[in-house]
């Protein structure tokens, strides 16, 4: 991890790391002359989407699958393998025409057998698949015809389709999944514009061009390397020197210095991802709803845009950021340290109280996010001990601990993106009551029954006016009642060669590349 100095001091080190670059990607193969490499941030958890719970992993996975369907660059919804759907009048069928002439990368045809049986594994609970609770709602899958598959839900869940088109919900060929069974996430056959050629669990994901792409004239490369780069300013080295094509993501504070060399582009994506402070609202101090809104009201936002994130960020003004459909905007809350110790002194904590504020991460900006809140606290009399957790201490000490009541998180710092581009996938994970971990996020364990009833009456409408109603109540009251401290929503910081075109962040933090070309 890069230590937090200036930054100019910070773009001497990155260009001193070309040689790291350099011995770094030169473990790699040969590559083709038309590869292009993609540094990104991590390694790979799985090649299985179905059983990944990291996006970049699921973003990797659309190199060589394909669902039903998608989201557009703007987290519109589109069909990808399916033509058309409709909806039973009750809401508890969901009837899809498919496309035809469609094949996967091993020869097999793409049809409603192959959806009914991609479905059938994750729904089974003896699969133990990660993605299971995003899918539980069907309660069976029919292939009607060839090109026509029906799914039967449990109860109305008007969400539906926009769960099809998360990044996980892909179409595995069967023959595959027969083949390789538990082992398919080292075999994946998608439908997809590439193949998979190899992972090198520690060093690389290699895909290939597929010949028989049902876009006709996709795609116009011939591979794509996509080379985990952990260190930022590794990853800023290697595409000043050309060794890589695309990173993502940029560290904020490096790119005035990417956009100096002048072989770069550096780009700000709009973004999905909503990064938030949660409160532990069974355990005193934060059971006070006064104590969280005094919180909300001593920190800056703005100043922490400037700090944390380089300005690359704006200040979170809802729930739910703008871009996931049904997000209402409610907030700011504005910074008024003064307002937020009358509020303490109210709750019975005049000379504030001491506390311990973890993070998810350890990255560089999520440090100086939580240093920043850190002394913001401080100016109103909060004096919380900062920790940033490693990925098995977040596991063990907020994600899995079992008893609410006896849970030792109290605030903590995460973020979170709706792939579904819907409201319900943006709220129910983190704010509803049967959410509580180990289940899901719900990591402010915070219960309402007013918006758990909104929740679930959201579920059960496909009128839009009346859902719209529904999860702009919830999202008030929420927004009342602070669970949260609210900070940002983040801008989507990468790099891309001027000679590379049509590759992109999404707004939830994965990529699309179905479009990539090189001059």
């Amino acid at each position: 991890m890069s230590k937090n100095v200036l930054l100019g001091a910070r773009w001497k080190t990155a260009l001193a790391s070309v040689a790291v670059a350099s011995a770094v990607f030169g473990a790699t193969p040969a590559f083709a002359a038309k590869d292009v490499v993609m540094a990104v941030q991590s390694t790979f958890t799985t090649m299985d989407p179905y059983d990944a719970n990291d996006t970049l992993s699921q973003a990797v996975a659309k190199s060589f699958y394909e669902g039903m369907f998608g989201f557009d660059k703007d987290m519109k919804l589109i069909n990808v393998l399916a033509d058309s759907y409709t909806v039973s009048p009750d809401g508890l069928v969901y009837t899809i025409k498919l496309k035809s002439g469609v094949k996967f990368q091993d020869g097999t045809t793409f049809d409603a057998a192959a959806v009914k049986a991609n479905f059938d594994r994750v729904t089974n609970p003896e699969n133990k698949l990660k993605r299971y609770n995003l899918y539980k709602e069907i309660a069976k899958t029919e292939a009607v015809d060839a090109h026509t598959v029906k799914f039967t839900l449990k109860e109305p869940f008007s969400p539906f389709i926009n769960t099809l088109a998360h990044p996980s919900a892909v179409i595995i060929s069967p023959e595959a999944l027969k083949k390789y069974g538990k082992d398919i996430a080292s075999h994946p056959v998608g439908t997809g514009p590439f193949e998979f050629v190899e992972w090198n669990r520690t060093d690389y994901v290699k895909v290939k061009k597929f010949d028989g792409y049902w876009k006709k004239g996709y795609p116009k490369v011939d591979t794509i390397t996509f080379k985990p780069v952990v260190d930022n300013n590794t990853r800023a080295a290697v595409m000043q020197t050309g060794e890589a094509g695309f990173a993502f993501p940029v560290p904020y504070e490096q790119a005035e210095g990417l956009k100096s060399g002048g072989k770069v582009d550096v780009i700000a994506g709009p973004s999905i991802i909503q990064r938030y402070v949660s409160f532990n609202t069974k355990q005193k101090p934060f059971d006070d709803v006064r104590v969280r809104q005094a919180i909300n009201y001593a920190i800056n936002k703005e100043a922490l845009v400037k700090v944390a994130f380089s300005g690359y960020a704006t200040p979170a003004d809802g729930v739910v950021p703008n871009g996931v459909d049904y997000a209402a905007k409610t907030g700011p809350w504005p910074y008024n340290p003064a307002k937020a110790k009358e509020l303490l002194k109210e709750a019975g904590y005049p000379n504030g109280f001491e506390t311990v504020l973890w993070s998810a991460y350890t990255y560089t900006t999520a440090q100086k996010v939580i240093q920043f809140v850190q002394q913001q606290l401080a100016q109103v009399g909060i004096k919380a001990q900062v920790r940033a957790l490693e990925a098995g201490q977040r596991v063990e000490l907020v994600e899995s601990a079992p008893d609410p009541d006896k849970a030792p998180v109290r605030m903590y710092y995460v973020g979170w993106s709706s792939s579904t581009g819907e409201a319900d996938w943006a709220l129910r994970p983190l704010l509803g009551s049967e959410s509580f971990p180990p289940k899901l996020f719900n990591t402010a364990y915070y219960k309402n029954d007013a918006v758990d009833a909104d929740f679930n009456k959201a579920l059960l409408t496909t009128d839009r006016a009346e859902k719209t109603k529904l999860y702009t109540d919830a999202q008030q009251k929420i927004w009342n009642d602070a669970p949260w401290a609210f900070l940002v929503t983040e801008k989507l910081l990468y790099a891309r060669n001027k000679n590379l075109t049509g590759v992109y962040t999404m707004p939830d933090g994965s990529f699309n590349f179905t479009d990539i070309s090189m001059k």
